[in-house]
């Protein structure tokens, strides 16, 4: 069942596709959100092991979406630095890479670079990242910290 809490982190998501900037803090089950419009940046990172995957991401696509209707910035920044994720957070990941994918062919490919960030010593998460760039079919800097 769903807590209070988990449902206010899911109502605040929900608004998110109407503004300029948001921000979410990761908590032991759902990553840190960052959703620039201003500034051009989108960053998700921590852990990424939500209850309903799906509810959690979906509004986050549907920002995406609305900034790639509303003049996206060139060279627009996606970060990707999860700890850790789970298979059906991973299938939502993917969908959202897949929405890159489309804004890459229907702007150009220098309107997004993602980027994917991951531990030194963390070989599951390069290959985890490895996997979603071919799988998705887009180019990734890999950053090693």
């Amino acid at each position: 069942m769903e807590t209070s809490a988990r449902k206010d982190v899911y109502k605040e998501l929900r608004e998110a596709p109407s503004l300029n900037y948001f921000y979410l803090s990761g908590t032991m089950d759902s990553p840190e959100v960052l959703l620039d419009r201003n500034k051009g940046l989108i960053k998700l990172s921590g852990r990424s092991l939500p209850e309903d995957a799906k509810s959690f991401y979906k509004p986050i696509m549907d920002w995406v979406i609305n900034y790639a209707k509303n003049n996206i910035k060139q060279n627009t920044k996606v970060i990707f630095q999860f700890e850790y994720i789970n298979s059906s957070s991973s299938k939502m990941v993917l969908e959202l890479l897949e929405l890159f994918k489309q804004i890459f062919e229907a702007k150009n490919e220098n309107v997004l670079k993602i980027e994917w960030r991951y531990l030194d010593d963390d070989e599951d998460m390069l290959e985890a990242g490895e996997d979603f760039e071919e799988r998705a079919g887009v180019k990734f800097n890999f950053v090693c910290y």
